[in-house]
């Protein structure tokens, strides 16, 4: 099938739609940043093409006609705006090198302060929001600048080493998953999460973590059950109307 068909079928304008409304999500809950930072979809059926937003555009403002169709290589084939190249690199990668169909890459604000902290990462035991990350938790310790190379998105997507959440040292956190819907519960709820640890940690008193067995059997429970990410992404979806033109 060609760029231009694969664009225009019912099933990746569906997939359109909902990387936009993570995208306004996002911006909503103040998890952007400016107008850098991506989200993208691997094409179902496809390891060689993928959605991702545009370059230039703030989140609040992108709907389906502004996703851009791109190949792992970063060539756009469909679409009506030009991408970032450090988008290129870190996704491209992840998507190829780990396997996932949804990543998406922030330096949203409490998750990326943990980045620059000893530690680097969240303490999975440390809360109710935090146990689901239990065991899902990857750290890329290394920091070597902006990504704008293959190399180092490679070097990136290894570190993830089959996890779908990678804490990136000093820059910010990776969410991936199978759908957008529950990608986007899990970066909504890992910022939740990093919130509440870092809110802790400013008290100045010592953490009062659980032990790492009722964290994972929490963190099964959840996993368990998702429609409770589908429900949310769908009042998303209510709250949050495609903008206009």
């Amino acid at each position: 099938m060609s760029a231009d068909a694969d664009y225009a079928s019912p099933e990746v304008r569906q997939l359109r739609e909902d990387l936009a409304l993570a995208l306004r999500a996002a911006a909503h809950h103040g998890l952007s940043e400016g107008v850098c930072n991506h989200f993208s979809v691997m094409l179902p059926g496809r390891q060689d093409r993928y959605l991702i937003n545009p370059r230039g555009l703030h989140w609040s403002e992108i709907g389906a006609e502004d996703i851009v169709l791109i190949d792992v290589h970063g060539e756009v084939l469909a679409g009506r705006h030009r991408v970032e190249p450090t988008a290129l690199f870190i996704h491209g990668a992840v998507h190829r090198i780990a396997g996932h169909a949804v990543v998406l890459h922030c330096h949203m604000p409490y998750a990326t302060a943990l980045t620059i902290t000893v530690d680097r990462a969240l303490d999975p035991t440390a809360s109710q929001n935090a146990m689901r990350y239990i065991d899902r938790i990857a750290v890329d310790r290394e920091y070597n600048g902006l990504a704008l190379d293959d190399a180092e998105g490679e070097r990136i997507a290894r570190a993830m080493a089959g996890k779908d959440v990678a804490f990136l040292a000093n820059h910010g956190v990776i969410v991936a998953g199978a759908t957008i819907a529950h990608a986007y519960d899990d970066l909504y709820y890992l910022e939740r999460a990093c919130l509440h640890q870092v809110i802790a940690q400013s008290t100045g008193r010592p953490l009062a973590p659980v032990n790492r067995e009722l964290a994972a059997r929490v963190a099964a429970q959840i996993q368990g059950e998702r429609e409770q990410s589908d429900l949310f992404f769908e009042a998303l979806r209510r709250m949050l109307p495609a903008p206009r033109g």
